[in-house]
């Protein structure tokens, strides 16, 4: 029998969040989990293994009593992007009223293809951290093991209009450098939503 993985759900203001891994494409120096802290609100997401698809959805219970279900948690959802959209279709299926994934924009690079038509249909928003308005800011603050993430994650973000209906990007106001106008400014060419997150505050 598997031991227990720890928190999987969580609700923050109306939203299901999913606690998808605790692995991560980046290495932010901002990261709650970085500073010894896995804690967001009250729900402590350090997990002791990584939950099965049918964990994800027993986690929600019924879709339908959230405004959306979120894939996020203290690491990439998009490690384990096949089980996401396992999890997202079989929410959906239940009538889950909305779908996002909090990402950090990297699955083609990882995966080592254009992943941005599997969420056709399955995903509804994506959440994407940019945290930068160029590559010098950006690796200082992501410290990414690539030096091509920042412009992978641009192409991603570009690429994910095409089949997702709502897509933003956010940097954090506060960070060293971060120039928050201009992050904005070059959401706005890529023709996505910008949001300002606050440094500090997490979920």
């Amino acid at each position: 029998m598997l031991r227990n993985p720890g928190c999987i759900g969580y609700t923050l203001r109306g939203n299901r969040y999913i606690n998808v891994t605790n692995r991560c494409t980046l290495r932010c120096a901002f990261c709650p989990k970085f500073n010894g802290t896995w804690t967001v609100q009250s729900y402590r997401l350090r997990l002791a293994r990584e939950p099965t698809a049918d964990e994800m959805v027993a986690s929600v219970g019924n879709p339908t009593e959230f405004r959306e279900v979120v894939f996020c948690g203290l690491g990439e959802p998009t490690l384990r992007l096949y089980e996401v959209l396992e999890t997202a279709a079989r929410l959906r299926k239940l009538g889950a009223r909305r779908i996002r994934i909090n990402t950090d924009g990297l699955a083609s690079l990882v995966f080592g293809r254009d992943v941005t038509p599997d969420f056709e249909d399955l995903i509804d928003a994506l959440s994407i951290s940019m945290n930068g308005q160029d590559a010098r800011t950006y690796n200082q603050h992501c410290r990414p093991r690539d030096n091509v993430s920042f412009a992978s994650m641009l192409k991603f973000t570009s690429r994910a209009r095409e089949f997702v209906p709502d897509v933003s990007v956010s940097a954090i106001d506060g960070l060293p450098g971060v120039d928050v106008s201009a992050c904005s400014a070059l959401a706005d060419r890529m023709g996505v939503k910008f949001r300002r997150r606050e440094l500090g505050k997490v979920g």
